[in-house]
């Protein structure tokens, strides 16, 4: 059963993410995921304990830090397309897949929620197609109908809202805003940029979450930016119009390479935890409503514990910092 559908905690308090899910198991824990696809884990026998491991250092910095904690569901590449190429034999092994995803995060969260961490459980939904290459553009009703599946294996578990994440192009967007909004599940879109801050489309992050807002009566719970590092997007940020009070949290790359160059590369750039915390933590100085902080590709438990505390500094709370 969802605790948090009916009403999301993350505007009254800071909430941490994990990392890299899918970098961090393939890179520092040299685990093959076929399609960097971290629903291939569900197909493993051991594949539960490893999830189970990934996810306890967060717990503990969550913990320690007083803060709440969004646990996504490792269903980032588990829609119907995705299915035979990860191998999968059918929609209803996709399906189970990702119901066992879900129930695994909600056990973890069961475990480990307090009333000091509260954990919000997220289904996660990835782009049809490639994160960094929107490829070939559905309309929004075709985006609509093809996310419709898997937000409903989500909306009939115990999912408290989905979270599209590397989202890449407005009407794709739209479809699963409209999607969830039958399912009665929250939203939250989360769109990636390129080093310019725009979408890979060439859109402008505020041009996409106005657009999503009209098509949709403003369904979705509140906007994020992930997959790109802050020196990609922050001067956009000091430009922004109405727009900025909808971004509501950020999950950010370790490093500053550009979408292209992440893709040809080999080995795993994992930056400076300590700078990432430090910039994340100015932009939560300037904008106190992104609520929602982490990291996503090459970030790594270090970084969401230097987010933690470097947010914990701005906000002068020692009693905090000297638990983590």
């Amino acid at each position: 059963m969802s605790i948090y559908r009916n009403l999301l905690p993350q505007s009254e308090r800071l909430f941490i993410t994990d990392g890299g899910l899918e970098t961090v198991l393939i890179f520092q824990n040299g685990i093959e995921l076929t399609c960097f696809a971290a629903i291939d884990l569900m197909r493993r026998p051991d594949g539960p304990n490893l999830l189970r491991d990934y996810f306890k250092p967060y717990i503990e910095i969550a913990s320690s830090a007083g803060t709440g904690l969004v646990l996504e569901t490792p269903t980032w590449r588990a829609s119907p397309d995705w299915a035979a190429p990860i191998g999968f034999q059918d929609l209803d092994a996709l399906t189970d897949a990702n119901q066992r995803g879900l129930k695994l995060t909600d056990e973890i969260r069961t475990a480990n929620a307090t009333s000091d961490t509260p954990i919000v459980v997220s289904g996660c939904i990835g782009p049809r197609g490639d994160g960094y290459d929107p490829g070939n553009l559905m309309s929004m009703a075709e985006a609509e109908a093809y996310h419709s599946w898997q937000i409903g294996v989500f909306a009939a578990g115990p999912a408290d809202l989905i979270t599209a994440v590397t989202m890449n192009n407005i009407d794709e967007a739209v479809g699963i805003s409209r999607a969830a909004k039958a399912h009665a599940i929250p939203a939250v879109i989360s769109f990636t940029v390129e080093t310019d801050g725009s979408l890979p489309t060439g859109d402008s992050l505020g041009q996409a979450i106005n657009a999503v807002d009209k098509a949709t009566d403003s369904y979705p719970a509140y906007y994020m930016i992930n997959c790109a590092h802050p020196t990609h997007f922050a001067e956009i940020l000091t430009r922004a119009g109405d727009w900025i009070e909808r971004l509501g949290g950020i999950r950010a790359n370790a490093s500053k390479r550009s979408h292209a160059e992440l893709d040809c590369a080999c080995d795993l750039d994992d930056g400076d935890p300590a700078d990432l915390g430090r910039e994340l933590a100015e932009l939560h100085r300037r904008y106190p409503q992104l609520t929602v902080l982490g990291g996503c590709c090459g970030t790594d438990h270090r970084h969401i514990a230097e987010i933690a505390k470097g947010v914990i500094v701005r906000d002068g709370s020692s009693e905090l910092l000297s638990r983590t």
